[in-house]
C-alpha cells in the first residue's frame, strides 16, 4: 500500500516525538535534542551550457532540521525531519545531487518545489553485540557514508553495522531505497525502484597512520521493466533498466581524509573493478511498432581508480595532486557523493568539481590543490581540475551539466524538442574548472558520538563553495564559454 508523503512524513514525526520525551531524555547525558538552521544562498549559471532557454538559479532557501536522541543502555534512537522553503529551487544539502531532483516526468510526481517537508533519518541503534565502544547496529533510514564519498554517502532506508577500534574498522549491511521521504518527491528515480545494495568494506591499520583495506558492493535490481506501448506516451520515470553488478576493491591511505592528522606526507590509492550484466528495455521502432525484441542484456565489466599525494608545508598550508580514471563501462554504485575531505581541511569537497560534478564513467580527472587552515575558526581550498574522456565515442556521467540539443521550427524558430547534447565524436577534452571552498567557524557544540555521521559539522559556520567549468572541445563549438555554480551556506545548529 502506498502511503501519502503526508502520512510517511507524519509517521516520522510521531517517531521523533516519541524519542524526544522527558523519560528517555534523562536516561542519556548527552544532548538529546536540537535544531539546526541553515541558510543558503545559490547562484548557477548555464549549467545547460547555453543550449535551452532558463535554467539559471539565483535564490536563497531556509532549510530547518529539528533531530531528538536517545540513549538506554545499548539502546539508542535518533530522527531528523526537515523543512524548507526558498525563493528559487535551490540545493540546500549536498547529498541531495541536482538531477535526482529535477527528474522531468509528465505527472508531476518527481519534480522538486521550493516548499517542502521531509524525513532526513529515523533510525534504531543497539551497541551490545560486542564489547567494543565502537561498534553499532543501526536499523533505519540513517546516513551511509565512506571516507572518499566515491561508495556511500547517502540517506537511505538500511540494516548497517559499524565496526571502529584502533586497528580496524569494519562495515557491513543492506539498504533499499523506498521513498524520498519528502513531501513534492512522490516517486522515487527509476534507477532506485526495486534496487537491492549490499556492502561490506574492512580495513587494517598495518603500521601507525597507515590502512590497508578491501570493499566490495553488489546491487540487485528486479524492479519490474516498463516496456513502451504504440500510441501510448511514456514517461522519464519509467523503469527502462534492471540486472546486476558488483564492484571489488583494495585500498591504501595515510589517513588521509582525516583532516586532523598532521603528516607531512599523506596519500591515497584505490583500485576497483566492477562486472555485472544489464536488461535494457529496447525502444519503439521508428514507424511506432514495437520492436522485435523487447529488451536487450549486456555484459557490463570495468574498472576504475584515485590516487593523490598531499604535501604539509607548514601547520597551516598544504599542497597535493590526484588522478583518478574510470573505464568506458565503469560506473558508480548510486549511493555516492563524491565528496570527501581530500585537500585536507574540515571542509568536504567535490572530488570531481564543485560545477561539473563528474562521475567515475568514462573520465579521468587530473588535479592539484592548495588548502589552508588557521586553528579551528578557517579553512580554505582551492583546487584545479582537468577533466577527458577515455573513450572519445562514449558518454559521460555528470550531475553538473544538463546540454541539450534542440530541434527548431525552421520557420519560426519555435523549439520542437530538445534531448541531451551529443558529445562530438572522438573528441575527449571535456574540459576544465577551478573551484574555491571557504569557511568560517565559530563555537565548537558537544553532541553524541552516535551522530558523527549525521552531523559531521561543528555547531556554527559561514561557508563558500563554488566552481567555474569551462567546456572543451567534446562539448562541440556552439556552447557557452563558462558556466558556474556558487553557494553561501550559514548553518548554526541550536
Amino acid at each position: 500500500m502506498k502511503l501519502n508523503p503526508f502520512v510517511k512524513a507524519g509517521i516520522g514525526l510521531t517517531f521523533a516525538l516519541m524519542w524526544s520525551c522527558p523519560t528517555l531524555a534523562a536516561m542519556t547525558e548527552a544532548k538529546n535534542y536540537g535544531l539546526e538552521v541553515k541558510v543558503t544562498g545559490q547562484s548557477e549559471d548555464d549549467a545547460d551550457l547555453g543550449t535551452a532557454k532558463g535554467g539559471d538559479v539565483n535564490g536563497l532557501g531556509l532549510d530547518l532540521r529539528p533531530w531528538v536522541y536517545g540513549e538506554s543502555g545499548a539502546w539508542s534512537a535518533y530522527a531528523m525531519g526537515q523543512a524548507v522553503t526558498s525563493t528559487d529551487i535551490i540545493e540546500t544539502d549536498t547529498l541531495q545531487q541536482a538531477d535526482d531532483t529535477n527528474q522531468a516526468t509528465d505527472n508531476g510526481d518527481r519534480k522538486s518545489k521550493k516548499n517542502y517537508l521531509a524525513m532526513r533519518e529515523f533510525w534504531v541503534g543497539y551497541s551490545g553485540l560486542t564489547p567494543y565502544p565502537g561498534e553499532m547496529l543501526k536499523l533505519g533510514r540513517q546516513r551511509l557514508r565512506n571516507d572518499d564519498g566515491q561508495w556511500r554517502d547517502t540517506n537511505i532506508e538500511a540494516l548497517n553495522w559499524t565496526f571502529d577500534t584502533t586497528l580496524l574498522r569494519a562495515n557491513a549491511g543492506v539498504a533499499e531505497r523506498f521513498s524520498e521521504y519528502r513531501t513534492d518527491l512522490k516517486e522515487l528515480a527509476p534507477k532506485d525502484k526495486d534496487r537491492l545494495h549490499a556492502y561490506a568494506d574492512a580495513a587494517y591499520q598495518w603500521t601507525p597512520g597507515n590502512w590497508v583495506g578491501i570493499r566490495g558492493h553488489h546491487t540487485h535490481d528486479d524492479g519490474k521493466l516498463d516496456y513502451p506501448e504504440p500510441g501510448v506516451a511514456g514517461d522519464s520515470l519509467d523503469k527502462k533498466q534492471n540486472g546486476d553488478i558488483t564492484w571489488l576493491g583494495l585500498t591504501a591511505d595515510s589517513d588521509a581524509y582525516n583532516w586532523r592528522n598532521t603528516n607531512t606526507v599523506n596519500y591515497w590509492g584505490s583500485i576497483t573493478g566492477m562486472s555485472g550484466d544489464t536488461d535494457t528495455v529496447n525502444a519503439l521502432n521508428a514507424d511506432g511498432t514495437r520492436p522485435t525484441e523487447a529488451k536487450t542484456g549486456e555484459d557490463l565489466n570495468g574498472w576504475a581508480t584515485d590516487v593523490g599525494v598531499r604535501l604539509r608545508l607548514d601547520p597551516q598550508w598544504q599542497v597535493g595532486a590526484a588522478y583518478a580514471r574510470a573505464s568506458a563501462d565503469y560506473e558508480q554504485n548510486g549511493l555516492e557523493s563524491n565528496r570527501s575531505n581530500y585537500t585536507g581541511t574540515r571542509s568536504r569537497v567535490h572530488r570531481f568539481g564543485e560545477a561539473f560534478r563528474g562521475e567515475m564513467n568514462n573520465m579521468q580527472t587530473a588535479t592539484l590543490f592548495g588548502s589552508w587552515m588557521l586553528n579551528d575558526e578557517y579553512d580554505a581550498s582551492l583546487v584545479y581540475h582537468k577533466f577527458w574522456r577515455v573513450d572519445g565515442s562514449k558518454p559521460v556521467g555528470s550531475n553538473g551539466i544538463n546540454a541539450v540539443e534542440n530541434n527548431t521550427d525552421d520557420v519560426t524558430g519555435a523549439v520542437l524538442s530538445s534531448t541531451s547534447l551529443p558529445l562530438q565524436d572522438g573528441n575527449k577534452d571535456l574540459g576544465q574548472e577551478m573551484d574555491l571552498v571557504v569557511t568560517k567557524y565559530f563555537k565548537q557544540g558537544l553532541l553524541p558520538a552516535a551522530l558523527s555521521q549525521s552531523i559531521d559539522e561543528p555547531s556554527a559556520l559561514v561557508r563558500f563553495r563554488g566552481g567555474v567549468f569551462k567546456p572543451g572541445d567534446a562539448y562541440g563549438k556552439e556552447v557557452d564559454s563558462y558556466m558556474h555554480r556558487a553557494f553561501i551556506d550559514v548553518i548554526w545548529r541550536f
